[in-house]
C-alpha cells in the first residue's frame, strides 16, 4: 500500500545536527483547578451531569515549587496552562520580567538538557527557572557543512542550544555551551523565532566563510561555573518526577492531569526516539510521545500519515520515516499483547 497518498508536501526537513525539537506550548486553557484524582482535563467539572462546576475557589489547585537555578528562595506558582504563562507565574513569584526567563529544568538547578521542561510536569516536579545571564559576541568560521549544534526553543519566543556534537565547529570554541539562547546572526535579531528557524538559517550559512553571532547564557551559581554540558544521549523513558502522575501540555486541545505512561507507551516512545536520532539527528522523548498518541489509536499508515502532517507538518517527515514509525507502534502493540 503507497503510504500518505495525496499528502501535503513541504519543504525537506533539517537534518543531521542542524534541527531540534520545540518545547511544545501554546495552550488555551482557563484553569489549571480539577484535579480530583485519575485522568482529568484541566478546567472540566467533576460534578455529575446537569450541575453546574464549583466555583474556581472550591476547587483544589495545582501548587508548584520553583527556585531560581542560580538560588533564590522557593517560591509557589499555580494557575498557569501553558509556558508563557508559567514564566508569567515565575516573573511574579521572583519580582523579575518574565523576559528574563530562558528555560526551566525539573528537579535540578544545573543546566541539564535531559532535564529539561517540555510538554509533562510530574506532579511532584521541583520547578527550577533559568534566568539571562552575560551576553556574549563571537566570530565563528564555518569550516564544515555541519556546526554540529541541535537547537530547541523555550516556546515563548527564545531558540537556545541543546547539544552540540563532540569534534564539531562550535564543540571546538570553548565559550559556546550547552543552553546559550541564541540572540542573533549576523546582525539579525531572532527573538520570537522557532527553533526550526534559527537551525534553517545557520545550515544555509556558506561553508568557508564567517559569521557572528550574538548569545545569552544562563546565570550560574558559583558552583556551575566551568562546567560545559555534553551532548550525551537522552536516557530512555520520559517519566518525571515521583508523583503518580503528571500535567500534561498539549499543543492542540486542553492540558490534562495523567497517570504516568504505560508499558506500551513507553516502549513506543523509546523506539520513536531512536529513529528520530536515525533519521533527523535528533532525540525528543516529548515529540516521541506526541508522536505516539497520534498513532495508537489510528487503522493504518494513511491516517497516521495525515495525523502527522496536520499536527506535525513543520517538520516534514519523509514517507519511508512514518512508515518505519507506524510499524514501531505497531511492535509495541504486540509486545503489550502478549
Amino acid at each position: 500500500m503507497p503510504l500518505g497518498l495525496g499528502r501535503r508536501k513541504k519543504a525537506s526537513p533539517l537534518v543531521e545536527n542542524e534541527e531540534a525539537e520545540p518545547i511544545r506550548a501554546g495552550l488555551n486553557v482557563p484553569g489549571m483547578d480539577g484535579l480530583d484524582g485519575g485522568v482529568v482535563g484541566l478546567g472540566e467539572s467533576a460534578t455529575s451531569e446537569g450541575l453546574p462546576p464549583p466555583p474556581s475557589s472550591m476547587r483544589p489547585r495545582l501548587i508548584f515549587h520553583t527556585q531560581l537555578a542560580h538560588g533564590s528562595p522557593t517560591g509557589r506558582i499555580e494557575g498557569f496552562s501553558n509556558v508563557r504563562e508559567l514564566y508569567a507565574k515565575i516573573g511574579e513569584a521572583f519580582g523579575i520580567p518574565p523576559s528574563e526567563v530562558m528555560f526551566c529544568t525539573l528537579n535540578t538547578h544545573k543546566v541539564d538538557m535531559d532535564k529539561l521542561l517540555g510538554g509533562q510536569i510530574g506532579l511532584e516536579d521541583f520547578i527550577f527557572a533559568h534566568i539571562k545571564g552575560q551576553r556574549k559576541e563571537i566570530e565563528v568560521f564555518k569550516g564544515e557543512d555541519a556546526l554540529g549544534l541541535t537547537i530547541t526553543d523555550n516556546g515563548a519566543g527564545y531558540a537556545f542550544i541543546k547539544r552540540i556534537r563532540e569534534g564539531s565547529v562550535i564543540h571546538q570554541i570553548q565559550v559556546i555551551n550547552v543552553g546559550d539562547m541564541i540572540e542573533s546572526i549576523n546582525g539579525h535579531r531572532l527573538i520570537g523565532c522557532r527553533h526550526y528557524e534559527v537551525a534553517k538559517m545557520l545550515k544555509e550559512l556558506p561553508k568557508g566563510k564567517e559569521f557572528t553571532i550574538k548569545l545569552v547564557e544562563p546565570l550560574k551559581a558559583f558552583d556551575m561555573i566551568g562546567q560545559r554540558s555534553g551532548g550525551s544521549r537522552s536516557a530512555s523513558g520520559v517519566q518525571l518526577g515521583t508523583g503518580r502522575g503528571t500535567l500534561r501540555l498539549r499543543s492542540k486541545g486542553p492540558a490534562t492531569v495523567e497517570e504516568l505512561p504505560s508499558a506500551f507507551e513507553e516502549k513506543a516512545i523509546e523506539k520513536v526516539d531512536d529513529l528520530l536520532e536515525s533519521y533527523m539527528g535528533i532525540r525528543d522523548s516529548e515529540l516521541a510521545a506526541t508522536m505516539v498518541e497520534l498513532g495508537k489509536d489510528k487503522k493504518n499508515p494513511d491516517e497516521f500519515a495525515e495525523a502527522l502532517d496536520e499536527t506535525l507538518g513543520d517538520f516534514a517527515f519523509p514517507d519511508e520515516f512514518v512508515f518505519d514509525v507506524w510499524g514501531a507502534i505497531g511492535d509495541a502493540k504486540k509486545l503489550q499483547a502478549r
